[in-house]
């Protein structure tokens, strides 16, 4: 069974409908998208929308082109050959193939397509006709959580998990486009307190910008990111939530660099480089005899005093410890060294390295 960790840093670029009807421009598009998950080496799928026109629209109002769902919906029709072909040419680019469903039939459809992973869209996510057939092919499901109830969610939520089926949670603002005060990025924070045992990404549809939301959402937890693609070759006006490549370029690139930036997970503590170690062991005070101590002598305040630099084998600030025991003598104004003193830090190979090789 695939389990979570297949959502993490998971690319969706969701292509929809913008093939427009023609298996032509939605081979340009995904040459065009598969060329830029490459450049960025991402892991990235893309994504078909699929609805089985002859039931999913009522025949009294299949000729309502005034309805644009409707009419979008039967101008970018297309068969599952020409589906196969997309899906053939997704893999063939090196992306995973994935599709919305919207309806009972499209779900067959994207398993005859060997899709491996399902969508569910905001508007469908209280649909339990649509969510039980999705849910008896048992594979990996996205769900957008644009405009639902959290009532919704959690059964939603229960209900895949009862049936061990893996979920990734998108935050999603379901106003296309989005406005940058309209992003509540701080839902993901609320996800990620809610549902700790999910993968919690973002899909967005904000149109100002391809670095900032992002680069929070990112630092938020969001682990696997969505966003509408086209090309912009004359055909049609690009819809202003969709990206173009170089701007999907933009987008990995951040995506990049705010991962470098935030560095290892928030569970634990990072591990510190010896480049910031050995910059700390600079502005350490070292230890030093005030007096003359000797052997048998018993370390009090008076006896010492800190200063820089720190030298090697000497200790520091942090090591020394009162009513320590002199074992090796040491004359005024000399380092105290790891030698001189009955210290644990002696016993510990790692620690005696350590100091050994600090400082000056």
């Amino acid at each position: 069974m695939i389990e979570r960790d297949f959502f993490e840093d998971l690319f969706v670029l969701e292509m929809a409908n913008n093939h427009l009807g023609s298996v032509e421009r939605g081979l340009k598009i995904i040459e065009a998208y598969s060329r830029v998950v490459r450049f960025n080496n991402v892991r990235a799928a893309i994504k078909l929308q699929i609805r089985n026109v002859d039931t999913f629209i009522h025949k009294s109002f299949r000729d309502r082109t005034d309805i644009r769902y409707i009419k979008k919906t039967l101008d970018t029709r297309l068969t599952q050959d020409e589906y196969q072909v997309l899906v053939n040419a997704i893999r063939k680019g090196g992306g995973i193939p994935m599709a919305t469903a919207f309806d009972e039939g499209s779900v067959d459809m994207c398993v005859e397509l060997g899709l491996p992973v399902m969508k569910v869209a905001s508007s469908d996510l209280n649909d339990w006709f649509l969510l039980e057939k999705i849910a008896k092919v048992n594979r990996p499901v996205i769900v957008s959580t644009g405009g639902s109830s959290l009532k919704d969610m959690d059964d939603l939520v229960t209900f895949f998990d009862n049936r061990h089926i893996p979920l990734a949670i998108n935050h999603c603002v379901a106003m296309y486009p989005t406005e940058d005060n309209e992003l509540e990025m701080n839902q993901l924070d609320f996800l990620k307190q809610r549902y700790p045992s999910h993968t919690i990404g973002f899909s967005t549809h904000e149109c100002h910008d391809w670095t900032t939301s992002i680069a929070i959402a990112y630092a938020k937890g969001a682990r696997t990111f969505e966003r509408h693609i086209d090309i912009d070759d004359g055909t049609s006006k690009v819809s202003p939530y969709c990206s173009l490549p170089d701007q999907i370029d933009t987008w990995f690139q951040t995506w990049q660099k705010v991962r470098t930036m935030c560095g290892a997970p928030g569970t634990q503590r990072r591990n510190i480089p010896e480049k910031e170690l050995r910059y700390l062991d600079s502005l350490v005070r070292g230890v030093y005899a005030k007096r003359d101590l000797k052997v048998g002598d018993i370390i009090c305040d008076e006896d010492l005093y800190m200063a820089i630099p720190l030298q090697k084998e000497q200790l520091s600030c942090r090591e020394l410890m009162r009513g320590q025991v002199i074992i090796k003598a040491c004359l005024a104004d000399e380092p105290i060294t790891i030698d001189m003193v009955d210290t644990p830090y002696a016993y510990s190979p790692t620690m005696r390295a350590r100091i050994t090789d600090r400082g000056l």
